[in-house]
């Protein structure tokens, strides 16, 4: 993990430079600023394996700011808010944050948090997909390449998040076999989970609105009532 670089976007100077200190501690190299703007500019300019941002922030919020990055780019983005309501986790997850941890926090819990990330985002892939496809496999219109850890719809490019394309690489190695929430939290390697946790759920449902043609009746990632999720590649239950 170490001399991977960091941008910490938080308005409160005091945290930045406890963050800055912290993490430098810990072997990453850390930048912060305090706006979006700040980001923006600094992003055009540098490269930076992981995004801390805070929910809360003059100008454009960090749900506007986690929109516009998800939009254009896969970098992990961890979210940082002083309300530790559901309703803004669940929010920050579906708008493509990797990670949700509410203030105040405790520096290593934060440092664990990045570590997981950057290991879901990094990990190498292994031939857990079977048979002749080897780090190929393709379902419906889809294909899904292990290696390049792209997904491709009729021959177009699909931006997946770290955890998107994580999870769907979990349903593509179990076929035609329910998962329930704890199985993929496990197989999510690295996944730091909190008692009750829906963000499984959440991650679900934007996986479905990057592959199915109605989310609302999927025909690849299908939920079996009080049991889990249940993924067919040929599009129908087997």
């Amino acid at each position: 993990m170490g001399n991977k670089k960091i941008l910490v976007v938080d308005d409160d100077p005091g945290l930045r430079e406890l963050l800055q200190e912290y993490l430098s501690s810990q072997g990453f190299e850390v930048s912060a600023v305090a706006d979006g703007v700040a980001m923006e500019q600094y992003l055009q300019q540098h490269t930076v394996n992981l995004v801390i941002l805070d929910l809360m922030l003059p100008g454009e919020d960090g749900l506007a700011l986690a929109r516009k990055l998800r939009a254009t780019s896969k970098l992990p983005i961890i979210m940082l808010s002083a309300r530790g309501d559901d309703v803004d986790r669940i929010i920050g997850l579906e708008v493509g944050a990797d990670d949700y941890l509410a203030k105040p926090f405790n520096p290593r819990e934060l440092l664990a948090r990045i570590r997981a990330v950057l290991r879901r985002h990094e990990e190498p892939q292994t031939n857990d997909v079977a048979g002749e496809q080897g780090a190929l496999f393709r379902f419906g219109m889809f294909q899904l390449d292990l290696n390049s850890r792209s997904l491709l719809k009729a021959g177009v490019d699909v931006a997946l998040t770290a955890g998107e394309f994580n999870l769907l690489r979990i349903f593509v190695a179990h076929p035609n076999r329910i998962l329930n929430r704890d199985q993929l939290m496990d197989l999510m390697k690295g996944y730091e989970r909190s008692p009750f946790d829906r963000s499984i759920d959440v991650r679900v449902t934007r996986l479905r609105r990057k592959i199915e043609t109605d989310p609302t009746t999927p025909e690849y990632v299908r939920t079996v009532w009080g049991e889990g999720y249940l993924f067919t590649p040929a599009g129908k239950v087997i």
